[in-house]
């Protein structure tokens, strides 16, 4: 392998992880208000209407999280297979022009 193509492995290599990074949620947990410094034992009526509404079965409508079954994903299936196909179409055109020397 060349040193130039090593050289542009490595800088590719190093904005993929870059750009993965870019989507990392930062760890700043500090608030506007300041800390309580003693827990609350009973729930806020925000919680309780919450926990109200995720008990009952007849107020639930919509899709809720991991509801499966509920909306079409077809084209999700269908788009995610021809795009890995289609990078496996470019992994074979690539490995297979290496072999002949274009």
């Amino acid at each position: 392998m060349s040193s130039a193509r090593r050289s542009l492995l490595t800088a590719t290599a190093a904005g993929t992880l870059l750009g993965a990074l870019w989507f990392v949620p930062s760890a700043n947990a500090t608030g506007d208000a300041p800390a309580r410094t003693t827990p609350s034992a009973t729930p806020t009526p925000q919680v309780t209407t919450q926990a109200r509404a995720m008990t009952s079965s007849t107020t639930m409508e919509g899709t809720q999280l991991a509801d499966t079954g509920s909306f079409d994903t077809t084209p999700y299936v269908v788009g995610g297979t021809a795009f890995l196909t289609l990078g496996a179409g470019f992994v074979v055109f690539s490995v297979r022009r290496e072999r002949l020397g274009f």
